[in-house]
């Protein structure tokens, strides 16, 4: 970087905490490591650490997830900035929260055993360090409100899913039941899903039909004037 135009200023210190959701057999946990450095060292945490001054939020959150995981291509969305001045009794450190919703048995976690990284269901959550509590609770209200208004959970499967299935995941992440008849009904009313020539026979005798979402069929929904709801 050039010469600071700011140097009279203070300097802070940012931070990124990846709250990573994970969904298993209708149930959503949170994958917490424990903390590796002093304060609150081996005190349960969200996989954290500093950005570095040549690298953006979004490249820190990927540095820091694949620190702890090994892993990349997630598709991770910032949840907000915490800056309460003594949020973390380490120093004077803002830290920007991100999450991600992964298939637990599809995220490989043993790269993280160095962290004693586990899955927690999301209602047995311990005390966090720090204000990490509440950034689970408002990630999981922002991951609501997202998967209401767009079409973020169809990033969420790989290409296919069955109507069950889905219905299963919009459920575990509002935490509470739906309607069959009403849910299918408010999807076929935006017609944004192709039905593929297979089934699943694992998961149900009949076998359920797959479908796909189709991005065509999706931007001309929302050219009617209508907007994307379930």
């Amino acid at each position: 970087m050039s010469a600071s135009y700011y140097q009279n200023n203070v300097h802070f210190l940012i931070a990124v905490d990846c709250i990573i959701f994970g969904f298993r057999e209708k149930e959503l946990h949170v994958l917490l490591t424990r903390r590796p450095v002093e304060p609150k060292k081996n005190e349960w945490s969200l996989m954290g650490g500093f950005m570095e001054e040549n690298e953006s939020l979004d490249q820190a959150a990927e540095k820091v997830l694949y620190r702890y995981t090994q892993q990349k291509g997630i598709y991770m969305e910032q949840v907000g900035a915490y800056g309460e001045i003594n949020r973390d009794s380490g120093g004077r450190v803002v830290s920007v929260a991100f999450y991600a919703l992964v298939q637990m048995e599809k995220f490989n976690t043993s790269p993280a055993q160095n962290f004693d990284a586990r899955w927690i269901n999301i209602n047995e959550l311990p005390e966090l360090v720090f204000d990490h509590n509440r950034m689970v609770s408002d990630a999981l209200m922002l991951l609501q409100y997202k998967v209401s208004k767009e079409p973020l959970i169809f990033k969420f499967f790989d290409g296919k899913f069955t109507l069950p299935s889905l219905q299963d995941l919009y459920e575990t992440i509002y935490q509470m039941p739906l309607d069959k008849r009403n849910f299918r009904k408010k999807l076929a009313s935006m017609n944004i899903l192709d039905r593929l020539e297979m089934k699943d026979k694992e998961n149900s005798k009949r076998g359920a039909f797959f479908y796909s979402f189709n991005p065509g069929k999706y931007e001309l929904f929302m050219k009617t004037g209508k907007r994307f709801s379930l």
